[in-house]
């Protein structure tokens, strides 16, 4: 009996799993993603930038703020006073890697890197949270507590769940990666 659940069991699911897997997580996880967290970091990085398309290539003293707390607070809010190597090519990154980063998972393109980068991103971001912007003990909040609000340790470890899969497991296929990697192939 408990034979004929198990294969019962595993035939069911092993449908699932054969039909699925290569195809429907990936995009998932993206479309998860382009539906809860993709404006969030789109309007973030808006918030770094002028108006217009030639304000895509100003930071705003915003960005400064957000990105290097301590360092404008010490240099008591004068962008001009802070140095150009390495500060200004830090905003500059982060800035660009808000942009840029959510587009290429949504796509599917260069999709395990872009994750990497997030992931990196997203760490980046939870420690000046912590450190720099001086976050309280509910917004950091702390795993098995039963509350699942808290902005940082609840809310941004689903947003790593995210990544961890897309870079282990890539976009599947139905993404830019696979498209391109079945041209590749295909010219081989």
């Amino acid at each position: 009996m408990f034979k004929f659940i198990g294969r019962l069991h595993g035939g069911f699911f092993g449908f699932f799993q054969r039909n699925l897997q290569e195809w429907l997580p990936g995009f998932l996880a993206r479309l998860v993603f382009a539906g809860v967290l993709f404006m969030y970091f789109f309007n973030s990085a808006k918030t770094k930038v002028g108006e217009g398309l030639e304000g895509l290539f100003t930071l705003q003293d915003g960005a400064f703020a957000q990105i290097l707390p301590t360092l404008m607070e010490k240099h008591s809010y004068d962008v001009s006073a802070i140095p150009f190597i390495p500060y200004h090519l830090i905003v500059y990154a982060g800035t660009y890697a808000e942009f840029i980063l959510p587009v290429l998972i949504v796509l599917g393109l260069f999709t395990r890197i872009a994750a990497v980068g997030m992931i990196g991103f997203v760490i980046v971001q939870s420690i000046v949270d912590i450190t720099a912007h001086h976050a309280d003990a509910e917004t950091i909040g702390a795993w098995f507590d039963g509350i699942t609000a808290s902005a940082i340790l609840d809310q941004r470890a689903l947003w790593m769940f995210i990544f961890v899969y897309l870079f282990i497991y890539g976009a599947g296929k139905i993404s830019l990666d696979y498209l391109f990697a079945g041209r590749r192939a295909n010219r081989m």
